[in-house]
């Protein structure tokens, strides 16, 4: 019996990932990354990663996929979601 997943796809202009967590390495326009809740300066307007799939990105970002659990219905859960599990994951 073969399973198959399906890569979950980012929802157009959420970019919840790229605001919601903290991010500690250096990020291009960034060079000591950035905290929670602040807008990464590679979030387009449209609201995806400017540089994607670049060496430049941090493997933090590369390494945050996007899942049915993380991403819920809606920005506002996504947001929440990472919210939480940025304060569970906070240095003591």
């Amino acid at each position: 019996m073969s399973t198959s997943t399906t890569p979950f796809a980012c929802r157009p202009r959420c970019g919840a990932c790229c605001t919601a967590p903290s991010i500690t390495s250096p990020i291009p326009g960034m060079p000591h990354g950035k905290p929670a809740g602040v807008r990464c300066i590679q979030l387009g307007e449209d609201e995806r990663c400017m540089i994607f799939g670049k060496p430049e990105r941090p493997a933090f970002c590369g390494g945050l996929q996007p899942s049915s659990e993380m991403c819920g219905a809606s920005r506002e859960q996504a947001i929440h979601w990472l919210g939480e599990l940025e304060q569970a994951t906070a240095p003591g």
